[in-house]
């Protein structure tokens, strides 16, 4: 993991070696240099202002076995950066009239259990509905009648339902029905993967589309997002898609797909499609209003607060540099995400890297330090 001590470090180095190399793009080329070997496995990196590029570059392989460079056209799982693009298929049915956001999710998926109180959608948006996460699997089969969510392996050991490749999409489904609350609704923030997966059956159920159907029908093809789709199958060929990998003792291993579910994670895209993701946030083009959608989009879903920052529909919304940033980064597979949007500037950054021992946030801080504190 990059920690903040060796970043200091590192941006210290970097400005000792560069110190004619005063430009933000020198500086920030520099660093990845630095950072990154080039038989290693690397990161996309792309940086917006007013809706175009002033940085674009790739550094390390997009393969080891094939020792294929990393580009700027490799195509990455966003892990959970993907959940803004799940937010707005949502927001989308919103839209169309086929669903209220304030409405209790139960009234879409009446297969779900009665949790004993309304759980609207806007709050499974916000993080704040009470619903559990993949990590509470412990909690909550040691609850009274828990025993009987308990999964187990073909020779009966405890399966935890972080291995839920095991599970087809319907099979996930089926045994999350029966998954308690974890807490009360909107009386706390508590992160929930969950809740994001059970989106892609709200689409399924109130449209007739899977969300990979739907989103490419609504989303990536009126915006032209030709590298982006949600992955719902173990088994696709994606033109350009990166191998991902972390370090274990100090090597490489390669990490497959455990999954397939879709929501939560699992849309795969290139830092050229992020271009046109970041550019419908000040040129909207989705829904009946795109001005007012994306209003109400970059709304956070609650007042509650995750330490210090809000929730907007799979944004994290903070401020930094004396203004709002939204932001999320993404870990799953041997996928290391990050992205973050300054409106008031219309400032990006955007880093998708293959290697999960990376810390593609720490990274985006020296370049919204070289952006924005230019003399330090």
């Amino acid at each position: 993991m990059f920690k903040k001590s060796l970043l200091a470090a590192t941006v210290s180095v970097i400005g000792c070696l560069n110190a004619q190399a005063d430009s933000f793009s020198e500086r920030v080329d520099s660093t990845f240099q630095y950072i990154i070997d080039d038989d290693e496995p690397g990161c996309s990196v792309g940086v917006i202002e007013s809706g175009e590029w002033i940085f674009q570059a790739a550094y390390g392989l997009a393969s080891l076995e094939l020792q294929v460079p990393m580009t700027t056209q490799n195509v990455h799982n966003l892990a959970s950066v993907s959940k803004q693009f799940t937010a707005m298929a949502v927001h989308l049915l919103a839209d169309e009239g086929k669903i209220d956001l304030n409405e209790d999710i139960r009234t879409y998926l009446p297969a779900l259990m009665d949790y004993g109180e309304p759980v609207t959608i806007n709050a499974m948006l916000g993080h704040v509905s009470g619903m559990a996460n993949y990590s509470d699997y412990e909690y909550w089969v040691s609850q009274p009648g828990g025993e009987s969510l308990m999964l187990t392996t073909a020779v009966g050991d405890p399966l935890s339902l972080d291995s839920k490749y095991y599970l087809s999409i319907s099979d996930l489904y089926a045994y999350l029905q029966d998954v308690p609350l974890r807490y009360s609704p909107n009386e706390q923030f508590h992160y929930s993967n969950i809740t994001y997966f059970l989106f892609s059956m709200l689409v399924e159920e109130v449209t007739g589309q899977n969300l990979a159907e739907y989103a490419h029908q609504k989303i990536f093809q009126p915006l032209g997002m030709s590298d982006t789709v949600f992955l719902d199958s173990p088994y696709p060929v994606i033109e350009n898609r990166v191998t991902g990998y972390d370090k274990v003792r100090g090597r490489y291993v390669r990490l497959e797909i455990d999954q397939h579910e879709v929501g939560d994670s699992n849309l795969y895209t290139s830092i050229e499609d992020m271009l046109t993701w970041d550019r419908h946030f000040y040129d909207p083009q989705l829904g009946s209003d795109p001005e007012s959608l994306i209003e109400d989009f970059n709304q956070p879903n609650s007042s509650i607060r995750d330490n210090e920052s809000l929730y907007a529909n799979g944004q994290f919304v903070t401020d930094r540099y004396e203004q709002p940033v939204y932001s999320h980064d993404g870990w799953h597979a041997g996928s290391k995400t990050y992205y973050e949007r300054y409106p008031e500037s219309e400032f990006s950054i955007v880093i998708l890297c293959n290697d999960a021992s990376r810390d593609p946030t720490a990274f985006a801080r020296f370049i919204s330090q070289y952006y924005f504190d230019p003399e330090l």
